[in-house]
């Protein structure tokens, strides 16, 4: 573990990363986007063992959104060949070093070859427990949403027992705490209808580091910052008083 790392009472069991700025960091470099996507898996393989190392036990990362089939053809192609390289270069590897593989996300749009090696990859690897990688992939935070709903109706859950804590179950990543810390690469600065149910009190960190570029120092950063977070989950601080006008 880098020396810079939080103490270990600190860290969050949850971390759910946009990995964002693959296409601008090739076009600096004067590349096709591709290139950027390619590095940007490497740069994922990195932070799996860098997460895995600090002891998270949860890494969701926000690989393709039901929002990107809208990218030229070309690069959407690209991207799902990247996914059959991606399973065929690091599954070995991945699943030697404890890490279990979940997909999250609509698959009716996909590919059977696609499918085929997501389930390749979740079968291998689930045994492991020593972190979880999900991966959310032709995923929207308001599908997940809908899908839940329907989910729900389906099960015969009525309208009046549908509670938070009912729904809950329904959602994709119900095997999963809700994030803890949120973080975004490439400088934007939005959520992009990434986890909308489950970030909602999550610590949010984003930085303008390109998602290739990102690393252990670049994830220590970001886990110290976490650390240095007062979390109240809505609720005041023991030995305050309660404003008059506190909604």
């Amino acid at each position: 573990m880098s020396s810079s790392a939080v103490n270990g009472a600190d860290i969050p069991r949850h971390v759910a990363i946009v990995m964002d700025g693959n296409g601008r960091w090739a076009k600096k470099r004067f590349m096709p986007r591709f290139f950027g996507h390619k590095q940007g898996v490497d740069a994922l393989v990195r932070t799996v063992q860098a997460c895995a190392d600090r002891g998270i036990e949860y890494l969701t990362v926000f690989a393709f959104s039901s929002e990107n089939w809208k990218r030229p053809t070309e690069e959407v192609s690209g991207l799902m060949g990247l996914v059959l390289v991606a399973v065929s270069k690091y599954l070995t590897k991945l699943a030697k070093e404890g890490v279990r593989i979940r997909i999250v996300g609509d698959r009716d749009a996909v590919s059977d070859k696609v499918r085929e090696a997501w389930n390749q990859a979740e079968s291998a690897t689930a045994h492991n427990t020593r972190i979880t990688l999900s991966v959310a992939f032709n995923y929207g935070g308001r599908w997940d949403v809908v899908q839940a709903c329907r989910q729900a109706m389906r099960a015969g859950v009525a309208p009046e027992a549908l509670d938070e804590t009912t729904l809950s179950r329904f959602m994709a990543m119900s095997y999963a705490p809700d994030p803890d810390l949120f973080i975004r690469t490439g400088g934007e600065v939005r959520v992009s209808n990434f986890l909308l149910w489950q970030v909602a009190y999550s610590e949010f960190v984003f930085t303008d580091c390109l998602w290739p570029d990102f690393g252990e120092a670049e994830l220590d950063s970001a886990l110290r910052s976490f650390a240095a977070r007062d979390r109240r989950f809505g609720a005041v601080p023991t030995g305050q008083p309660v404003a008059e006008n506190s909604i």
